[in-house]
């Protein structure tokens, strides 16, 4: 199309396209689970927005973190930046407390109807990942191993090119969308609150412990001379909490939605 002699050309960025579809999908399927238990579509709506915002800051805040030397020289890098899964959780998670408290909802049912959004939004939003390049793998000679060509893509997150690499991006994402099956499967069969969140987070961090060791953006090493990442060691706690939790809310009663 011309525009005043100029051409100009359609653009539609899938990663933000994935990333924005993976939210409102997954705030729709939380806003209807959320009314089988006789919570308002528009107080799902209302956490969304707030879920949305502070799951970005923490992800960003954890990326700082994690890479305090590379965005130490160069800030702006941050905003063009997707961040760092985990500190996306725990921004969610904690403003997801403060929201349930200040509208006196019981904090463990309310965190198992969401649970499953949560597993459907983050594995959409890796399908974005995989489109941009970003969470690129180590090289590979499987079959399965990707290739990519787009210098843009270099630029932007650093992705090899024409080199085949692990396609992590896709483990998570399957990793993600078989989460999101079982915690619906386990949701009607569910003996406590807190069980399906809980179970969430401990399959996913075993999952994503695993795929760490085949992630090669960026240097993975942190802990034990560098054997392990931020990311596995985060994992490691994650699971043991999530244990811990499993064992005690099964013991203590919880208020239930009706």
């Amino acid at each position: 199309m011309s525009l005043f002699g100029h051409n100009l050309h359609a653009i539609l960025p899938t990663y933000g396209f994935l990333l924005a579809t993976g939210f409102l999908v997954a705030l729709k399927v939380a806003a209807t689970r959320g009314r089988k238990f006789g919570v308002e579509a528009n107080l799902m709506m209302d956490l969304g927005l707030y879920v949305l915002l502070s799951s970005l800051i923490g992800a960003k805040l954890l990326l700082l973190i994690v890479d305090w030397e590379h965005y130490r020289h160069d800030p702006l890098s941050l905003i063009r930046s997707g961040g760092v899964f985990y500190g996306g959780l725990v921004g969610a998670v904690v403003t997801s407390i403060w929201f349930f408290k200040k509208h006196r909802l019981p904090v463990w049912a309310m965190t198992d109807i969401l649970a499953p959004s949560v597993a459907l939004g983050h594995a959409i939003g890796r399908l974005g990942c995989f489109t941009a390049g970003c969470c690129y793998g180590k090289p590979t000679g499987l079959p399965w191993g990707v290739v990519f060509t787009d210098p843009y893509a270099r630029e932007i997150v650093g992705v090899p090119l024409n080199v085949s690499l692990h396609p992590t991006q896709l483990y998570e994402a399957a990793v993600e969308f078989t989460l999101f099956g079982l915690l619906l499967f386990l949701a009607s069969r569910k003996k406590f609150d807190g069980q399906i969140f809980w179970t969430y987070v401990m399959s996913y961090s075993a999952a994503r412990f695993v795929i760490e060791f085949f992630r090669g953006d960026l240097e993975r090493g942190f802990v034990f001379q560098g054997a392990l990442s931020t990311s596995q060691v985060i994992a490691i706690i994650l699971l043991l909490v999530s244990a811990f939790s499993l064992a005690s809310l099964r013991r203590i009663p919880q208020k239930r939605l009706a």
